[in-house]
């Protein structure tokens, strides 16, 4: 994993945050976004880089707005 202070691995740290809150398994949100689960993981573990357009199907996802997905203290 890159350095824990990547804008990845704490966007990565957010989001399973936010999954687990929603009481989705990884697989059960993967394929709710048509994803497959192990991308998911690498997003989640930071090692990943989603594009726009996945962040807004995570966002959808998890039935918030893109901009919830970023709320979060960026770690210098």
């Amino acid at each position: 994993m890159k350095n824990s202070s990547s804008i990845q691995a704490q966007f990565g740290a957010h989001l399973k945050k936010l999954r687990l809150q929603s009481g989705l398994s990884q697989e059960a949100f993967a394929d709710k976004c048509g994803l497959d689960r192990t991308y998911v993981s690498g997003i989640e573990r930071g090692v990943r880089n989603p594009t726009l357009e996945v962040i807004g199907v995570l966002a959808k996802g998890l039935g918030m707005d893109i901009k919830e997905l970023f709320s979060f203290e960026r770690l210098v």
